[in-house]
């Protein structure tokens, strides 16, 4: 069964990359029909007042303005929720503007880079999937997939080899969030007294440190040590409920 026909809106403010732009559309999907394009948010949302296409193509980065396109994507999946939107763009580096614009209702993200748009892309976005991505960005994905797996493979190993138990790694992660030993004992379900979490603290440090290396260890080393060792992870440092 053939494609049915279909309407796009490119939004993009390099005439260079707009004229590619169309011409990938007019070689790759005769399918499609560009009813207009916009160098800027005032001549997107004349166009869209216009007449609502089908598939909103958006470039980000907007008259040297990053967030335009963003606010942009959020303001159409306001207004037209059955818009298809797929981001086109030449922000190949800032990864966070790439996270705001799935956040806005983006159903991709394609980067100008490598293989640029194709057909596949655009058919998919049609077809609602979410997360259609070109390459560049999925080796970006399983780059971060691959790190945050070995990390939690390290933690879950530290966790074992030292003998880490839940409150150790509770004490540890409230230490390196600057709670004092008074303020863990109020936390929920925290069933120990100063003078248990000193005693524990103690444990640990001849659990985490050679023989020779205990001498006048503080908290502050001790949690050190433990982000060294993955027992605590800075980018999961969360405090318990009080």
């Amino acid at each position: 069964m053939g494609i049915k026909p279909f309407t796009i809106v490119i939004v993009e403010d390099v005439k260079l990359e707009l004229k590619g732009t169309e011409e990938i559309v007019r070689t790759e999907l005769p399918e499609a029909r560009v009813i207009g394009t916009a160098m800027n948010e005032a001549e997107c949302w004349e166009l869209m007042e216009k007449e609502v296409p089908d598939l909103l193509l958006l470039d980000l980065g907007l008259g040297g303005s990053t967030t335009i396109g963003v606010d942009i994507c959020r303001k159409a999946r306001r207004l037209y929720p059955d818009l298809h939107i797929l981001i086109f763009t030449g922000e190949i580096l800032n990864e966070r503007l790439w996270v705001d614009a799935l956040k806005a209702g983006a159903g991709g993200i394609i980067l100008k880079t490598g293989e640029l748009l194709t057909r596949g892309d655009v058919l998919q976005a049609m077809e609602g999937r979410r997360f259609v991505f070109n390459e560049p960005v999925l080796e970006k994905i399983l780059e971060r997939f691959m790190k945050s797996v070995e990390e939690e493979r390290r933690h879950k190993d530290a966790l074992i080899r030292y003998e880490i138990d839940e409150y150790d790694e509770r004490f540890l992660r409230h230490l390196a969030l600057g709670y004092t030993k008074e303020m863990i004992t109020n936390l929920r379900g925290m069933p120990f007294g100063v003078k248990s979490l000193e005693k524990r603290q103690n444990d640990l440090v001849v659990r985490l440190f050679g023989t020779g290396e205990r001498g006048s260890v503080n908290a502050t080393r001790l949690v050190v040590r433990a982000l060294q060792l993955h027992i605590i992870d800075l980018e999961h440092l969360e405090a318990d409920e009080e």
